[in-house]
């Protein structure tokens, strides 16, 4: 009897085995690859608008500054930021939908796969009945020599398939375990740009803030703007002859091994879009712009609410403000100490999202640039410092300790700021 019936159990497997899945699982593939296309195609418009702000920004930041341009200037990076924004979100959206087809994927090649184990379960029980049978018994059970070879063939045909579904059920696993990691690295991705679009808002209150104290101060009159920068211009003069008195005062020599040696890639630039507008050192700009010749670090274009980053994991070794009542040099600044013997620094910061002591990692968000104290338009003023030189000074106390009268604005309020030897400032272009 079993030989009549095993012939007709490999059939049935074999079928079982060839059927192609036809689960319905929502939105087509199709459709959700047609409304990603729709998505790149807005993604890239958007790229473009973006292109031609970036352009405005640009020629607005070689005319002349007045409280027209810079307003102008406040309200083209508005109108830039709410386009990032608005990529950001298509972003998201756009993960989403590749999250959408992934999780389709999984779910098929899950069914898939508890089809094939069912399946294999069937045929193992069927190998076992044909593994127990002698062929003696093969022989007395069958009518005739032909259903004893139509047994052995079944045998054959159903390890065959056993064979061949077990390799499909092989592949199923594979696709499995590579679409669960896909959606694994699309949900971390996913996590990014939600925070990029937290962090984009946040740079959009501050542009708006921003944009109301400089009008708030000036009484939205040119004359009085350029009063305000006037007064800017002053303070930092007498605060960098005060500071470039003090540094002289400090002695160090720089040892070499207790810095890395020059090199590509030490630090990270702060800024994911990178444009140097005043290099470090003597330049044919830095005599006129500062008391002392020199640039102790380097400037970067950033219109206000860029995020900054932190050129490479460490300690925040302090924070300040000298923006206001007389006082303009660095603005808001975050000063972060490098495990390598490095430090960085961080100026004219719209905004300061680390505190002192704080442990951050490299392209952790530190703050948002801006032009607090003394800066002629809104960009991020970065220093590389030989740790051992630098340090965190209370100025009212460093003239208190000299004997001598606070004679600048800084001073009288007691700011905080990072001071070093000249030997101490390093070139940041040497590992960047």
């Amino acid at each position: 009897m079993k030989a009549v019936v095993l012939p007709i159990a490999a059939a049935c497997l074999l079928v079982l085995f060839t059927l192609v899945p036809t689960w319905s699982f929502g939105q087509s593939a199709g459709e959700i690859r047609a409304e990603m296309a729709a998505h790149n195609a807005e993604i890239a418009k958007l790229e473009a608008e973006i292109a031609v702000f970036e352009k405005e920004l640009t020629a607005i930041g070689a005319q002349k500054q007045t409280l027209e341009s810079t307003i102008a200037a406040l309200d083209v990076s508005r109108r830039q930021l709410n386009a990032r924004m608005d990529l950001t979100r298509r972003n998201i959206s756009t993960i989403e939908l590749e999250l959408r087809q992934l999780d389709r994927d999984i779910a098929i090649t899950e069914s898939s796969m508890e089809e094939s184990v069912d399946g294999l379960k069937e045929a193992l029980v069927r190998l076992y009945e044909l593994d127990n049978q002698t062929f003696v018994e093969a022989v007395l059970g069958s009518a005739s020599l032909s259903q004893v070879w139509d047994t052995m063939e079944t045998n054959r045909v159903v390890q065959d398939a056993l064979r061949s579904h077990i390799v499909r059920l092989m592949g199923a696993r594979e696709a499995l375990a590579d679409n669960r990691a896909a959606s694994e690295a699309k949900h971390a991705e996913l996590t990014v740009q939600r925070q990029t679009l937290a962090s984009q808002q946040h740079s959009l209150d501050i542009s708006r803030r921003e944009q109301a104290n400089l009008l708030s101060q000036t009484r939205s009159t040119e004359a009085n703007y350029q009063a305000l920068l006037e007064e800017k211009r002053v303070a930092k003069a007498q605060f960098q002859r005060a500071l470039d008195e003090l540094e002289s005062k400090l002695e160090y020599t720089l040892d070499p091994t207790r810095v890395p040696a020059a090199g590509r890639g030490i630090l990270r630039w702060p800024l994911d879009n990178v444009f140097i507008t005043q290099q470090f050192g003597r330049t044919s700009s830095s005599g006129r712009l500062y008391a002392s010749g020199t640039h102790n670090g380097i400037d970067l274009r950033a219109s206000i609410g860029t995020p900054v980053k932190a050129a490479l994991s460490g300690i925040v070794a302090g924070t300040g403000n000298t923006d206001g009542g007389g006082c303009y040099s660095y603005g808001k600044w975050v000063l972060i100490k490098h495990g390598n013997g490095l430090s960085t620094l961080y100026a004219h910061l719209s905004d300061v999202r680390v505190s002192l002591g704080e442990q951050v990692g490299t392209g952790k968000i530190i703050g948002y640039s801006g032009f607090t104290g003394y800066a002629t338009g809104p960009h991020l003023h970065f220093t590389v410092f030989a740790s051992d030189a630098v340090q965190v000074r209370d100025l009212g106390a460093w003239y208190r300790e000299n004997g001598m009268a606070a004679t600048t604005a800084c001073a009288r309020q007691g700011v905080t700021i990072p001071v070093s030897a000249q030997s101490g400032y390093l070139n940041p272009l040497d590992y960047l």
